[in-house]
């Protein structure tokens, strides 16, 4: 039996291969859609990775890439899974679908995706960069190495985070105000023989929604009306949670949240 000559095997792994500037991209992009992702959703919403939590279990489901932009783009009706075109921009949502991708075992996800851009057309346009000093306390507000203890589990900022709480409409003068900050909006629920500090989403005649915030990250709760009290105050602090940031680190936060946010 002849031999194949030893000169073709470097083809053979040049053909099974992708080229070396395509897979960098690839990286490139899955590490860039797993920052946005940690920022975006993960919180009370998706867990680590793909994690379960408040929504369902996004990693090793057997999703291929189109229905993974397609639920990114498009949202799911009737859920809180809204869609992103208002709020990434086209390359954050390549990026964040690749990542999404590889959680499905998709190991050379399609980064090009170039006929599903001419179906949804409105993206959020591309961001203008962050001042220079906005940079330290940007990455400290969406931390995703701080887990639960990061701002973005609550606070949403330009479209990224999570937002439990009220949008940010005027940034504390120093580390001190911020950890003293009134949170009038906090109330005190009853509920099941309990009480609980809250956020109330909303009290109808039948049901009322109010966020749990006993535990970091808070627990969205759907109760009857006649099952739930609500009244004014609570002894909950925002000091509470502002356990994994230093007084630097706050400062920092303090310092980003006054360049970007608009009253």
């Amino acid at each position: 039996m002849r031999r194949a000559p030893l000169l073709l095997l470097p083809t053979l792994f040049l053909l099974i291969l992708p080229p070396l500037g395509q897979a960098q991209n690839v990286q490139e992009a899955v590490k860039r859609g797993e920052e946005i992702f940690n920022r975006t959703c993960t919180g009370y919403c998706h867990g680590p990775k793909g994690q379960p939590g408040g929504a369902p279990r996004l990693a090793g489901r057997g999703f291929d890439q189109d229905f993974i932009f397609n639920t990114v783009t498009q949202g799911v009706p009737g859920t809180r899974m809204v869609s992103f075109t208002k709020t990434l921009t086209r390359a954050e949502v390549v990026a964040v679908v690749a990542y999404v991708a590889t959680l499905n075992d998709i190991t050379n996800p399609d980064l090009t995706f170039k006929a599903h851009f001419g179906e949804a057309p409105d993206f959020k346009p591309e961001r203008s960069q962050l001042p220079l000093k906005a940079v330290p306390g940007h990455e400290l507000f969406f931390d995703a190495v701080r887990g639960y203890g990061r701002c973005a589990t609550c606070h949403e900022v330009n479209a990224m985070g999570i937002p439990v709480a009220t949008a940010i409409d005027k940034v504390p003068e120093g580390v001190r105000a911020l950890r003293a900050m009134a949170t009038p909006q906090v109330q005190t629920a009853t509920f099941e023989g309990e009480t609980m500090p809250a956020l109330v989403v909303s009290k109808g005649k039948e049901r009322t929604v109010f966020y749990d915030l006993t535990s970091v990250p808070p627990v969205l709760r759907t109760a009857d009306s006649s099952a739930v009290s609500i009244s004014e105050g609570s002894a909950w602090n925002h000091a509470s949670v502002l356990s994994s940031y230093n007084d630097a680190e706050l400062a920092s936060i303090l310092e980003f949240l006054r360049l970007t946010v608009k009253p």
